[in-house]
């Protein structure tokens, strides 16, 4: 039997990014899209919001889990809900079931990537933040569809600067997590854009050379929010891993 299927959004987005996926995923099994603290109809960060920490949002997840009576799942997330898919098997094993990683990465960030972070961060608290389309520009294919870019910039226009601010300095706190995917011995998806410039396909190569239950699937012509772009492709592929391996 299918078990239940989490699928956590990517920053700065919310669950509607998973519209596209919803009707094909739901119809073969249960699926939880929670919007993450400080997106979307999320819980709010609060006003002084918590110490930056992606666990806080794991844990949150799992508040959500528990909520709708879901014991185990296949947890998957897309960029920072990879991170958080990641942080929750470090604090709650027992509740993974398997592990579906999309255009994300294991590693910590570099010096260079955290500098970007701080700056970006700072920006926030001033409430200097891409809006819009450009919010979207550096994370899918230069020849995304109109429709698809522009319901992508929709959502990441709502964005609070203070979950802008939040977010990536959360990210950039987080540990390094490819000792803990090597040690996985739950059933992995990893799925990349061919496209995706922020965490490219080599990036996605070296997690699943990783971890000795993965399995690869590189989208042709998807950027870095591959559900999005290519929600037929996206569906296709984590139905059939589903279906082969549970």
């Amino acid at each position: 039997m299918t078990p239940p299927l989490v699928l956590l959004h990517a920053f700065p987005m919310d669950s509607r990014m998973f519209d596209a996926v919803r009707p094909a995923i739901s119809a073969q099994t249960r699926l939880l899209t929670p919007d993450l603290r400080g997106f979307g109809a999320g819980p709010a960060l609060g006003d002084p919001p918590p110490p930056p920490d992606l666990a806080l949002l794991a844990a949150d997840v799992i508040d959500e889990m528990d909520a709708a009576g879901i014991d185990k799942a296949v947890i998957g997330g897309v960029s920072m809900g990879g991170y958080i898919a990641l942080a929750l098997l470090r604090a709650h094993p027992d509740r993974v079931g398997g592990l579906v990683l999309v255009d994300t990465r294991s590693g910590a960030d570099d010096d260079a990537a955290l500098e970007r972070r701080r700056v970006a961060a700072d920006k926030a608290d001033r409430g200097e933040i891409a809006a819009g389309p450009d919010a979207i520009a550096p994370l899918i294919a230069d020849d995304a569809a109109d429709d698809t870019r522009s319901t992508l910039a929709g959502i990441a226009g709502a964005v609070p600067a203070a979950s802008i601010a939040w977010g990536q300095r959360a990210m950039a706190g987080r540990p390094d997590s490819t000792e803990l995917l090597a040690a996985v011995r739950v059933p992995l998806l990893v799925v990349v854009g061919e496209k995706d410039g922020v965490t490219p396909p080599t990036v996605a190569r070296q997690m699943a050379a990783a971890a000795s239950e993965a399995e690869l699937v590189e989208l042709p012509g998807v950027g870095h929010l591959s559900p999005a772009e290519d929600p037929d492709g996206f569906s296709a592929a984590l139905l059939g891993w589903l279906a082969r391996r549970f």
